[in-house]
């Protein structure tokens, strides 16, 4: 498949900021940040309570694929890790053109609900997958065995303090970027979303996304569909700069830049 002349891998490399080459990287100890979701015309990410939505056509999907290959890991909200059960993986890429690395699945869940028997630590004890991340409130008190259930399975839990309940997205990047991760690709949900997207508000400059890429998929959901943005102020929306916009398939992706103040 090409891309205004490119294959989907050139386009990619075109777009996404390569590590180290930004000071902000290593000055507040995080990965570069990819946010990156589908959505409806309507604005909508997900059906009535959550429920998974196939969004994105054959075109875009496969973009979606390879632009896991270019990240170390990929995040997901425990909302999106229990609603549509992801793999995460590559396997829309025909094997004989797939990178041989694999995105560490990361799971971002506060209070250990994810299921032992999710596809993720499955393909993990098969060896078809990276074993899972799950992050978690580092103050949780009592878990009525859950993290046992889980580090049995396969998954590695890893706490993070938590502030009034909530695991605050740079005290999260801080810890992934300890533990190696130099490029996070985060997939939602709306939660994940909305939480990136607030966040350049409380953190100036901008220090937790470089880029977002929307697929917009010709179709209309509704009132029953999930969307995003919904509890962002005026004042927490970020400035975005544009990058490049392409047509794939019945699909529109576009590629933009959160703008950042300089530091002097």
């Amino acid at each position: 498949m090409l891309v205004g002349g490119q294959s989907v891998a050139e386009f990619l490399s075109s777009v996404l900021p390569v590590p180290g080459n930004s000071r902000l990287e290593d000055e507040f100890q995080r990965p570069l940040v990819t946010l990156t979701f589908a959505q409806s015309l309507d604005g909508k990410i997900a059906g009535k309570e959550g429920k998974q939505l196939i969004l994105s056509g054959r075109e875009s999907m496969l973009m979606t694929h390879w632009m896991r290959t270019k990240h170390d890991a990929i995040l997901v909200g425990i909302g999106t890790a229990l609603n549509d059960d992801p793999q995460l993986n590559s396997r829309h890429i025909p094997e004989d053109e797939r990178p041989s690395h694999l995105p560490r699945p990361v799971i971002l869940d506060a209070n250990l609900r994810l299921r032992p028997d999710c596809k993720l630590l499955k393909n993990y004890r098969e060896r078809k997958g990276r074993r899972p991340w799950v992050i978690c409130d580092a103050n949780l008190t009592s878990d009525g065995g859950r993290k046992a259930a889980l580090e049995d399975a396969g998954a590695r839990v890893i706490g993070v303090p938590s502030v009034d309940g909530f695991i605050m997205i740079p005290d999260l990047l801080k810890v992934l970027y300890n533990f190696g991760i130099k490029t996070l690709m985060v997939e939602g949900g709306a939660a994940i979303i909305d939480s990136f997207l607030a966040e350049p508000a409380r953190t100036k400059p901008n220090t937790i996304i470089d880029t977002l890429i929307v697929t917009i998929a010709p179709t209309l959901i509704g009132d029953d569909g999930v969307g995003y943005g919904k509890k962002l102020s005026v004042t927490q929306i970020p400035s975005l700069k544009h990058i490049r916009t392409e047509v794939m398939g019945r699909d529109v992706v576009i590629v933009s830049a959160l703008e950042r103040i300089l530091l002097e």
